[in-house]
């Protein structure tokens, strides 16, 4: 084991230890909960992996404000690890509620829009999808409000960077769709 008694890093490994020994994993259940939620997550992120824009894409007409290429897997990297936390937080204060609802509803859509958008290039579809991931987003943050706050919170980044993608979904259905 090593000695960490002289490093530098000792003070931030003892602040690291003390806020991981404050999160209120309590309970072996808390935390298979939290791996579920983890790999859930995991899972819906991987159709944004698998069902990738490519060339395809690459050809549509864009709005001049699309954000740029490499913004799109580090804002959904750190959603997702938001969206897993949030979902956790909920479940292990309310179990099944109509919180937890939402949070289902909104990654099994959420999965579904790469697929969608660029597996089946089917636009107008994915445009719809974008609508009940939205709805659903909306319906997590009000429910979950007084089971925490804190979670709630943590959907508002997500909620409009949903918007900005449901106002692009829409401008490059609209700019590729011939009169």
């Amino acid at each position: 084991m090593a000695d960490y008694g002289n490093s530098p890093n000792t003070s931030l490994h003892k602040l690291v230890i003390r806020l991981l020994s404050q999160l209120p994993i309590g309970t072996k259940e808390h935390s298979m909960a939290a791996l579920v939620f983890i790999l859930v997550v995991f899972a819906a992120a991987s159709s944004g992996a698998v069902f990738k824009p490519g060339e395809w894409y690459e050809s549509l007409r864009k709005p001049s404000w699309t954000p740029p290429k490499w913004a799109f897997p580090v804002v959904w990297t750190l959603l997702y690890m938001a969206i897993a936390y949030a979902g956790w937080r909920v479940w292990t204060l309310a179990g099944w509620s109509l919180p937890m609802v939402f949070w289902g509803l909104q990654i099994v859509v959420n999965a579904m829009w790469s697929w969608m958008f660029f597996g089946l290039r089917r636009m107008r579809l994915a445009l719809a999808d974008i609508i009940v991931l939205w709805a659903s987003i909306l319906g997590f943050i009000l429910t979950a409000w007084p089971v925490s706050d804190l979670a709630a919170l943590l959907f508002l980044p997500y909620l409009a960077w949903v918007t900005t993608a449901g106002f692009l979904n829409y401008s490059v259905l609209r700019l590729n769709t011939r009169p």
